[in-house]
């Protein structure tokens, strides 16, 4: 039997998503907790993967596993609902047997933009450059195996106090992907970039541009969506929204 897991969790208190040696990441500490509990015996056994790999002080409000286990989706909720002070695992399904969570129909990234001399409306109009298929070359930390074309489907504003919360949907992101396109917005908010400056940019990824990478911090990884919907648990979703508040109370200052 293959089951996926949701969960969240408080990227600030961990040295990025994926294992490293010596260093506390979440995909550690949850690894570490199945095997604990005997729902894995490690993870290629398991085939456990994960949807996505956050940088160092990203966090997540709705990130996903999968890995082949006998043991039931309650069984698990329950076990792992008191084992992290910085993780919530609140949703759970069985999955097909060749369930991937990488393989999403589309990620939810949202990012807190301090909104101080910045001009909305520019960066507004300029982000359309960065929506449909694009060549990110240049707004991304490329790895030579990736494929630097992918399509942004939508880029959504709105104003929180005095952020500017940006709101991305796309099937798959490249690594810095994000943080790279609010850097470069931020740049033509403050008058340092114009829209045309990221169009050529994008239309000329021979050419080397490098508009700077944003703080990690205000980014978060809001949810991933498949054609299933998860089973979540009432109790856990209580302490989802107290982990949510935290991080947020962090961000917006």
């Amino acid at each position: 039997m293959r089951i996926a897991l949701k969960f969240a969790y408080d990227g600030r208190k961990f040295y990025g998503y994926a294992r490293q040696p010596n260093l506390r990441t979440v995909e550690d500490e949850l690894i570490k907790a199945l095997i604990k509990y005997g729902f894995i015996e490690d993870t290629k056994d398991s085939f456990l993967r994960s949807a996505s790999r956050t940088d160092k002080k990203v966090s997540a409000f709705g990130n996903v596993i999968a890995f082949n286990t006998i043991a039931s989706k309650k069984s698990i909720l329950q076990k792992l609902s008191d084992e992290f002070e910085d993780i919530v695992v609140f949703g759970a399904n069985d999955v097909k047997s060749d369930f991937n969570p990488r393989h999403a129909k589309y990620r939810h990234y949202c990012y807190y933009l301090n909104l101080e001399d910045l001009d909305v409306n520019k960066i507004i109009s300029a982000s359309s450059a960065f929506t449909g298929e694009q060549n990110f070359t240049n707004f991304s930390r490329l790895e030579s195996f990736k494929d630097p074309v992918r399509i942004i489907d939508n880029i959504v504003f709105s104003k929180v106090d005095r952020y500017l919360l940006i709101d991305f949907y796309a099937p798959t992101f490249l690594w810095n992907q994000i943080r790279r396109i609010i850097s470069a917005l931020e740049k033509v908010g403050n008058g340092k970039l114009e829209k045309q400056d990221i169009v050529e940019a994008l239309c000329n990824p021979d050419k080397n541009v490098d508009y700077g990478l944003a703080p990690a911090e205000p980014l978060i990884l809001k949810d991933i969506f498949y054609d299933f919907d998860f089973n979540y648990n009432k109790k856990l979703l209580i302490i989802l929204e107290d982990l949510k508040k935290r991080i947020l109370n962090k961000i917006i200052i």
